[in-house]
């Protein structure tokens, strides 16, 4: 076991690379996406890698668009377009705070 002692005489940990979020975190806090990863691992330990893509397949998915939040910028992208299009059509107009055009506070 000299490798493993090793890292921990480095101050490295080799699995930090899969588990962003389990290690420690400033404050105490749990990050953000602590729980999806949690579920993740948990539901893929002791399935052989193989088998665990297969079942844990929604937990994977839930814990990346947390981390990566790629449906949340789709659905944004979306709502801006449609915005754009109804005020290209005169439907929609932007309140001036929108705008820029807001009185000036004091």
């Amino acid at each position: 076991m000299p490798f493993l002692g090793l890292q921990k005489q480095l101050g490295i940990d080799v699995d930090s690379w899969l588990l962003r979020q389990s290690m420690p975190q400033p404050h105490g806090q749990a990050a953000a996406c602590h729980a999806f990863e949690r579920e993740w691992v948990e539901c893929g330990h002791g399935l052989g890698q193989t088998r665990a893509r297969r079942e844990c397949q929604l937990e994977y998915e839930d814990f990346m668009e947390c981390m990566k939040q790629t449906k949340l910028a789709k659905r944004l992208r979306t709502i801006l377009e449609q915005r754009d299009k109804m005020i290209k059509e005169g439907k929609y107009t932007p309140p001036d705070y929108h705008r820029g055009k807001e009185e000036p506070r004091p």
